[in-house]
Protein backbone atom coordinates (compact mmCIF):
# COMPACT_ATOMS: atom_id res chain seq x y z
CA UNK A 1 0.00 0.00 0.00
CA UNK A 2 1.28 3.26 -1.09
CA UNK A 3 1.94 5.92 1.61
CA UNK A 4 -0.41 8.97 3.11
CA UNK A 5 0.61 12.00 1.65
CA UNK A 6 -0.66 15.28 3.10
CA UNK A 7 -0.74 18.15 1.20
CA UNK A 8 -0.80 21.61 2.34
CA UNK A 9 -2.13 24.13 -0.50
CA UNK A 10 -1.71 27.48 -0.08
CA UNK A 11 -2.78 30.55 -1.80
CA UNK A 12 -1.05 31.53 -5.27
CA UNK A 13 -2.22 31.61 -8.75
CA UNK A 14 -0.40 28.16 -8.86
CA UNK A 15 -3.06 26.52 -6.63
CA UNK A 16 -4.66 25.11 -9.57
CA UNK A 17 -1.60 23.15 -10.19
CA UNK A 18 -2.23 21.57 -6.32
CA UNK A 19 -5.18 19.91 -8.18
CA UNK A 20 -3.53 18.02 -11.11
CA UNK A 21 -0.64 17.26 -8.15
CA UNK A 22 -3.28 15.49 -6.02
CA UNK A 23 -5.11 13.75 -9.16
CA UNK A 24 -2.16 12.77 -10.28
CA UNK A 25 -0.56 11.07 -6.88
CA UNK A 26 -4.23 9.10 -6.34
CA UNK A 27 -3.59 7.29 -9.80
CA UNK A 28 0.23 5.98 -8.30
CA UNK A 29 -2.11 4.83 -5.49
CA UNK A 30 -0.80 7.24 -2.95
CA UNK A 31 -3.77 8.16 -0.03
CA UNK A 32 -3.84 11.80 -0.39
CA UNK A 33 -5.49 14.39 2.67
CA UNK A 34 -5.66 18.18 1.88
CA UNK A 35 -5.30 21.26 4.24
CA UNK A 36 -6.27 24.64 2.45
CA UNK A 37 -5.07 27.61 4.02
CA UNK A 38 -8.62 30.19 3.77
CA UNK A 39 -7.23 32.18 1.42
CA UNK A 40 -6.22 29.25 -0.79
CA UNK A 41 -9.89 28.99 -1.18
CA UNK A 42 -10.31 31.49 -3.31
CA UNK A 43 -8.39 30.49 -5.80
CA UNK A 44 -9.49 26.70 -5.52
CA UNK A 45 -13.01 24.82 -3.81
CA UNK A 46 -12.21 22.63 -0.76
CA UNK A 47 -15.14 20.86 -2.84
CA UNK A 48 -12.32 20.00 -5.74
CA UNK A 49 -10.02 18.77 -3.56
CA UNK A 50 -12.52 16.24 -1.72
CA UNK A 51 -14.00 15.42 -4.88
CA UNK A 52 -10.43 13.29 -5.92
CA UNK A 53 -9.35 12.34 -2.57
CA UNK A 54 -12.97 10.90 -0.91
CA UNK A 55 -11.65 12.42 1.98
CA UNK A 56 -12.95 15.95 3.69
CA UNK A 57 -10.61 18.68 2.92
CA UNK A 58 -9.62 20.64 5.96
CA UNK A 59 -9.58 24.34 6.29
CA UNK A 60 -10.23 25.85 9.69
CA UNK A 61 -8.50 24.45 12.92
CA UNK A 62 -11.86 24.61 14.48
CA UNK A 63 -14.60 23.11 12.06
CA UNK A 64 -17.31 21.18 13.58
CA UNK A 65 -16.50 17.42 13.41
CA UNK A 66 -18.38 14.44 14.56
CA UNK A 67 -15.64 12.62 16.05
CA UNK A 68 -13.81 12.94 19.39
CA UNK A 69 -9.97 13.34 17.23
CA UNK A 70 -8.07 16.41 17.43
CA UNK A 71 -7.89 17.15 13.78
CA UNK A 72 -4.32 18.20 13.51
CA UNK A 73 -3.17 15.43 15.50
CA UNK A 74 -4.31 12.73 13.76
CA UNK A 75 -3.65 14.30 10.17
CA UNK A 76 0.11 14.65 11.24
CA UNK A 77 -0.49 11.14 12.80
CA UNK A 78 -1.74 10.02 9.25
CA UNK A 79 1.39 11.46 7.40
CA UNK A 80 3.88 9.76 5.40
CA UNK A 81 4.85 12.83 3.58
CA UNK A 82 3.92 16.23 3.87
CA UNK A 83 4.39 18.80 1.39
CA UNK A 84 3.07 22.39 1.31
CA UNK A 85 2.64 22.56 -2.43
CA UNK A 86 2.53 25.93 -3.45
CA UNK A 87 4.21 27.33 -0.70
CA UNK A 88 3.89 30.72 -0.01
CA UNK A 89 6.58 33.43 1.47
CA UNK A 90 3.95 33.76 4.82
CA UNK A 91 3.39 29.95 5.09
CA UNK A 92 7.35 29.38 4.45
CA UNK A 93 8.37 32.48 7.36
CA UNK A 94 5.47 30.39 9.74
CA UNK A 95 6.88 26.86 9.34
CA UNK A 96 10.09 28.07 10.15
CA UNK A 97 9.31 30.52 13.19
CA UNK A 98 6.97 28.22 14.98
CA UNK A 99 3.98 29.90 14.51
CA UNK A 100 0.91 28.22 13.95
CA UNK A 101 -1.94 30.08 13.88
CA UNK A 102 -4.14 28.15 11.16
CA UNK A 103 -4.56 24.77 10.10
CA UNK A 104 -2.15 23.97 7.56
CA UNK A 105 0.98 25.51 9.72
CA UNK A 106 -0.19 24.08 13.20
CA UNK A 107 -0.24 20.18 11.40
CA UNK A 108 3.01 20.52 9.38
CA UNK A 109 4.62 21.14 12.92
CA UNK A 110 2.87 18.18 14.26
CA UNK A 111 4.18 16.07 11.75
CA UNK A 112 6.72 13.68 12.73
CA UNK A 113 7.37 12.60 9.01
CA UNK A 114 9.90 13.71 5.85
CA UNK A 115 8.70 17.68 5.25
CA UNK A 116 8.67 19.07 1.61
CA UNK A 117 8.09 22.93 0.47
CA UNK A 118 7.29 23.78 -3.21
CA UNK A 119 7.75 27.71 -3.10
CA UNK A 120 5.58 29.63 -5.49
CA UNK A 121 5.82 33.47 -5.57
CA UNK A 122 6.74 36.82 -7.14
CA UNK A 123 10.69 36.67 -8.02
CA UNK A 124 11.22 39.61 -5.91
CA UNK A 125 9.37 38.05 -3.05
CA UNK A 126 11.79 34.99 -3.74
CA UNK A 127 14.86 36.64 -3.70
CA UNK A 128 14.24 38.94 -0.83
CA UNK A 129 16.85 38.38 2.30
CA UNK A 130 14.35 37.77 4.10
CA UNK A 131 13.11 35.27 2.07
CA UNK A 132 16.35 33.70 0.88
CA UNK A 133 17.10 33.54 4.83
CA UNK A 134 13.38 31.36 5.85
CA UNK A 135 14.42 28.90 3.16
CA UNK A 136 18.18 28.36 4.11
CA UNK A 137 16.58 28.23 7.65
CA UNK A 138 13.83 24.94 6.43
CA UNK A 139 16.87 23.45 5.03
CA UNK A 140 19.03 22.95 8.25
CA UNK A 141 15.57 22.31 10.04
CA UNK A 142 15.82 18.88 7.55
CA UNK A 143 12.75 20.40 5.30
CA UNK A 144 13.25 18.86 1.26
CA UNK A 145 13.14 21.92 -0.59
CA UNK A 146 11.43 21.41 -4.18
CA UNK A 147 13.12 24.59 -5.73
CA UNK A 148 10.75 27.16 -8.09
CA UNK A 149 11.54 27.25 -11.97
CA UNK A 150 12.60 30.29 -13.70
CA UNK A 151 9.77 31.45 -16.22
CA UNK A 152 7.09 33.78 -16.67
CA UNK A 153 4.98 34.64 -13.96
CA UNK A 154 1.53 35.83 -13.43
CA UNK A 155 2.52 39.19 -12.70
CA UNK A 156 3.58 39.39 -15.99
CA UNK A 157 7.10 39.12 -14.39
CA UNK A 158 9.82 36.78 -15.84
CA UNK A 159 12.12 34.76 -13.63
CA UNK A 160 12.22 32.43 -10.52
CA UNK A 161 8.89 31.57 -8.97
CA UNK A 162 7.21 29.67 -10.65
CA UNK A 163 5.90 26.08 -9.12
CA UNK A 164 8.04 23.17 -10.02
CA UNK A 165 6.69 21.01 -12.28
CA UNK A 166 4.15 18.10 -10.97
CA UNK A 167 6.56 15.19 -12.00
CA UNK A 168 9.39 16.57 -10.28
CA UNK A 169 7.45 17.08 -6.96
CA UNK A 170 5.99 13.54 -7.29
CA UNK A 171 9.56 12.48 -7.80
CA UNK A 172 10.69 14.08 -4.78
CA UNK A 173 7.44 12.14 -2.99
CA UNK A 174 8.61 9.17 -4.09
CA UNK A 175 12.40 9.59 -2.85
CA UNK A 176 11.34 10.78 0.41
CA UNK A 177 8.92 8.33 1.07
CA UNK A 178 10.67 5.16 0.79
CA UNK A 179 11.91 3.81 3.78
CA UNK A 180 14.18 1.37 2.78
CA UNK A 181 17.87 2.75 2.36
CA UNK A 182 20.78 0.57 2.38
CA UNK A 183 22.53 2.77 0.09
CA UNK A 184 22.28 5.15 2.86
CA UNK A 185 25.69 7.08 2.45
CA UNK A 186 27.02 5.17 -0.64
CA UNK A 187 27.80 6.69 -3.78
CA UNK A 188 26.40 5.54 -7.17
CA UNK A 189 27.21 6.62 -10.62
CA UNK A 190 24.61 5.36 -13.43
CA UNK A 191 25.04 5.91 -16.82
CA UNK A 192 22.33 5.91 -19.33
CA UNK A 193 21.04 7.13 -22.70
CA UNK A 194 22.49 6.68 -26.33
CA UNK A 195 26.07 8.28 -27.64
CA UNK A 196 26.16 9.89 -31.20
CA UNK A 197 29.31 10.71 -32.94
CA UNK A 198 29.30 13.56 -35.43
CA UNK A 199 29.11 11.88 -39.18
CA UNK A 200 29.61 15.74 -40.38
CA UNK A 201 28.32 19.36 -38.50
CA UNK A 202 24.46 18.06 -39.22
CA UNK A 203 24.33 14.45 -39.51
CA UNK A 204 25.45 12.07 -36.45
CA UNK A 205 25.67 8.06 -36.12
CA UNK A 206 23.46 6.91 -32.68
CA UNK A 207 21.35 4.28 -31.45
CA UNK A 208 17.43 4.03 -30.34
CA UNK A 209 18.41 4.09 -26.69
CA UNK A 210 16.08 5.97 -24.78
CA UNK A 211 18.23 5.99 -21.33
CA UNK A 212 14.83 4.90 -19.62
CA UNK A 213 16.59 2.03 -17.47
CA UNK A 214 19.26 4.09 -16.67
CA UNK A 215 17.30 6.89 -15.00
CA UNK A 216 14.92 4.40 -13.49
CA UNK A 217 18.37 3.04 -11.62
CA UNK A 218 19.52 6.43 -10.78
CA UNK A 219 16.35 7.23 -9.00
CA UNK A 220 16.10 3.92 -7.46
CA UNK A 221 19.46 4.18 -6.11
CA UNK A 222 18.27 7.92 -4.78
CA UNK A 223 15.70 6.50 -3.00
CA UNK A 224 17.60 3.55 -1.20
CA UNK A 225 19.73 6.54 0.37
CA UNK A 226 23.07 7.10 -2.09
CA UNK A 227 24.37 10.15 -3.76
CA UNK A 228 23.75 9.67 -7.04
CA UNK A 229 25.25 10.81 -10.05
CA UNK A 230 23.73 10.36 -13.14
CA UNK A 231 25.91 10.69 -16.71
CA UNK A 232 23.46 11.08 -19.40
CA UNK A 233 23.80 10.73 -22.90
CA UNK A 234 21.00 12.85 -25.17
CA UNK A 235 17.43 11.58 -23.82
CA UNK A 236 14.03 13.69 -23.52
CA UNK A 237 13.58 12.39 -19.93
CA UNK A 238 12.56 14.71 -16.71
CA UNK A 239 15.54 14.93 -14.73
CA UNK A 240 15.25 13.07 -11.49
CA UNK A 241 14.87 15.19 -8.50
CA UNK A 242 18.34 15.31 -5.81
CA UNK A 243 20.69 13.43 -8.29
CA UNK A 244 23.71 15.08 -9.78
CA UNK A 245 23.12 14.83 -13.75
CA UNK A 246 26.05 15.44 -16.15
CA UNK A 247 24.89 15.53 -20.13
CA UNK A 248 27.31 13.41 -21.98
CA UNK A 249 27.05 13.48 -26.21
CA UNK A 250 29.67 11.17 -27.59
CA UNK A 251 31.66 7.91 -26.21
CA UNK A 252 34.31 9.52 -25.46
CA UNK A 253 32.69 12.02 -23.60
CA UNK A 254 30.89 9.20 -21.80
CA UNK A 255 34.30 7.83 -21.32
CA UNK A 256 35.37 10.96 -19.66
CA UNK A 257 32.69 11.86 -17.31
CA UNK A 258 32.38 7.73 -16.39
CA UNK A 259 36.14 7.49 -15.27
CA UNK A 260 36.51 11.02 -13.54
CA UNK A 261 37.23 10.14 -9.94
CA UNK A 262 36.09 6.54 -10.90
CA UNK A 263 37.28 5.44 -7.39
CA UNK A 264 35.31 7.72 -5.24
CA UNK A 265 32.15 5.28 -6.14
CA UNK A 266 30.51 2.19 -4.26
CA UNK A 267 28.78 0.79 -7.21
CA UNK A 268 28.91 1.69 -10.95
CA UNK A 269 26.43 0.93 -13.12
CA UNK A 270 26.80 0.90 -16.89
CA UNK A 271 23.03 1.29 -18.27
CA UNK A 272 24.24 2.99 -21.64
CA UNK A 273 23.72 2.63 -24.81
CA UNK A 274 27.93 2.82 -26.38
CA UNK A 275 28.05 1.04 -29.26
CA UNK A 276 30.86 0.55 -31.24
CA UNK A 277 30.24 2.38 -34.46
CA UNK A 278 33.14 0.48 -36.84
CA UNK A 279 30.05 -1.81 -38.12
CA UNK A 280 28.64 1.59 -39.74
CA UNK A 281 31.42 2.25 -41.49
CA UNK A 282 30.08 0.56 -45.22
CA UNK A 283 26.95 2.87 -44.45
CA UNK A 284 28.86 5.91 -43.66
CA UNK A 285 30.91 4.85 -46.97
CA UNK A 286 27.77 4.84 -49.09
CA UNK A 287 26.57 8.64 -47.32
CA UNK A 288 29.91 10.03 -48.48
CA UNK A 289 29.71 8.50 -52.48
CA UNK A 290 25.96 10.35 -52.65
CA UNK A 291 27.15 13.00 -50.61
CA UNK A 292 30.57 14.55 -50.15
CA UNK A 293 31.27 15.48 -46.23
CA UNK A 294 33.54 18.02 -45.68
CA UNK A 295 35.43 15.73 -43.31
CA UNK A 296 34.98 12.31 -42.25
CA UNK A 297 36.06 9.13 -39.94
CA UNK A 298 34.27 6.46 -38.12
CA UNK A 299 35.19 6.77 -34.75
CA UNK A 300 35.93 3.58 -32.85
CA UNK A 301 34.90 3.90 -29.32
CA UNK A 302 36.57 2.90 -26.48
CA UNK A 303 35.21 -0.31 -24.86
CA UNK A 304 33.63 1.63 -20.96
CA UNK A 305 32.64 -1.38 -19.56
CA UNK A 306 35.78 -2.68 -20.11
CA UNK A 307 38.07 -0.22 -18.79
CA UNK A 308 35.91 -0.09 -15.52
CA UNK A 309 36.31 -3.59 -15.41
CA UNK A 310 39.80 -3.93 -16.00
CA UNK A 311 40.31 -0.67 -13.51
CA UNK A 312 38.35 -1.47 -10.46
CA UNK A 313 39.33 -1.58 -7.11
CA UNK A 314 36.77 -1.60 -4.47
CA UNK A 315 33.48 -0.93 -6.57
CA UNK A 316 31.07 -3.24 -7.51
CA UNK A 317 29.95 -3.35 -11.16
CA UNK A 318 27.07 -3.97 -13.26
CA UNK A 319 26.90 -4.16 -16.95
CA UNK A 320 24.25 -4.27 -19.20
CA UNK A 321 23.92 -6.88 -22.32
CA UNK A 322 21.26 -6.43 -24.89
CA UNK A 323 21.68 -9.05 -27.48
CA UNK A 324 19.23 -10.30 -30.78
CA UNK A 325 20.74 -14.03 -30.30
CA UNK A 326 22.27 -16.80 -27.67
CA UNK A 327 21.30 -14.43 -25.28
CA UNK A 328 22.55 -15.79 -21.73
CA UNK A 329 26.30 -17.39 -23.65
CA UNK A 330 26.71 -14.02 -24.76
CA UNK A 331 25.71 -12.37 -22.10
CA UNK A 332 28.03 -14.77 -19.77
CA UNK A 333 30.89 -14.19 -21.79
CA UNK A 334 30.90 -10.66 -21.42
CA UNK A 335 30.11 -10.70 -17.79
CA UNK A 336 33.58 -12.89 -17.63
CA UNK A 337 35.86 -10.74 -20.01
CA UNK A 338 34.21 -7.52 -18.43
CA UNK A 339 35.06 -8.59 -14.69
CA UNK A 340 31.66 -7.57 -13.93
CA UNK A 341 30.39 -8.04 -10.07
CA UNK A 342 26.78 -8.42 -12.05
CA UNK A 343 25.31 -8.19 -15.85
CA UNK A 344 21.75 -7.26 -16.79
CA UNK A 345 20.94 -9.34 -20.22
CA UNK A 346 17.85 -8.69 -22.49
CA UNK A 347 16.61 -10.13 -25.98
CA UNK A 348 15.89 -6.88 -28.45
CA UNK A 349 13.56 -9.02 -30.19
CA UNK A 350 11.29 -10.11 -26.93
CA UNK A 351 8.28 -8.28 -26.66
CA UNK A 352 7.99 -5.77 -23.85
CA UNK A 353 11.75 -5.30 -23.52
CA UNK A 354 14.66 -3.56 -25.07
CA UNK A 355 14.74 0.33 -26.02
CA UNK A 356 11.97 3.08 -25.38
CA UNK A 357 9.09 0.69 -24.14
CA UNK A 358 8.40 1.55 -20.28
CA UNK A 359 8.87 -2.28 -19.36
CA UNK A 360 11.53 -4.76 -19.23
CA UNK A 361 12.40 -8.62 -19.30
CA UNK A 362 15.49 -9.26 -17.89
CA UNK A 363 17.84 -12.22 -16.86
CA UNK A 364 20.83 -11.15 -13.94
CA UNK A 365 24.23 -12.70 -14.49
CA UNK A 366 26.32 -13.37 -11.68
CA UNK A 367 28.97 -15.94 -10.33
CA UNK A 368 26.09 -17.45 -8.35
CA UNK A 369 24.51 -18.26 -11.79
CA UNK A 370 21.48 -16.68 -14.16
CA UNK A 371 18.34 -15.37 -11.76
CA UNK A 372 15.30 -14.71 -14.69
CA UNK A 373 13.23 -11.92 -13.44
CA UNK A 374 9.60 -11.28 -15.04
CA UNK A 375 8.23 -8.46 -17.07
CA UNK A 376 7.93 -5.41 -14.82
CA UNK A 377 7.89 -1.68 -14.97
CA UNK A 378 11.71 -0.88 -15.41
CA UNK A 379 11.21 1.08 -12.14
CA UNK A 380 10.31 -2.25 -10.53
CA UNK A 381 12.95 -4.09 -11.80
CA UNK A 382 15.72 -1.05 -10.97
CA UNK A 383 14.90 -1.79 -7.69
CA UNK A 384 15.17 -5.28 -7.57
CA UNK A 385 19.08 -5.09 -10.09
CA UNK A 386 20.21 -2.97 -7.16
CA UNK A 387 19.30 -5.21 -4.40
CA UNK A 388 20.87 -8.53 -6.38
CA UNK A 389 23.96 -5.98 -6.72
CA UNK A 390 24.15 -4.86 -3.22
CA UNK A 391 24.32 -8.68 -2.37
Amino acid sequence: MKPCVVVGVTSSIATFKAVQLVSDLLKKGYDVEVIMSENATKFVSPLTFSSLTKHKTYVQTFDRVDHYDVEHISLAKKADVFIIAPATANIIAKVVHGFADDMLSTTFLAANCPKLIAPAMNTQMYLNPITQENLNKAKALGYHMIEPCVGLLACGDTGTGKLADIPTMIDAIQMVSHRDKPLLHKKVLVSAGPTREALDPVRFISNHSSGKMGYALARAARDMGANVTLVSGPVQLQKPYHVEVVDVISAQEMFEAVTKDYDSYDYVIMAAAVADYRPAKVAAQKIKKQEEATSFDVVKTQDILQYLGDHKTHQKLCGFAMESEHMLANARKKFETKHCDLLVANNIHTEGAGFDVDTNIITLISDQGNTELAQASKEELAYQILEALCK
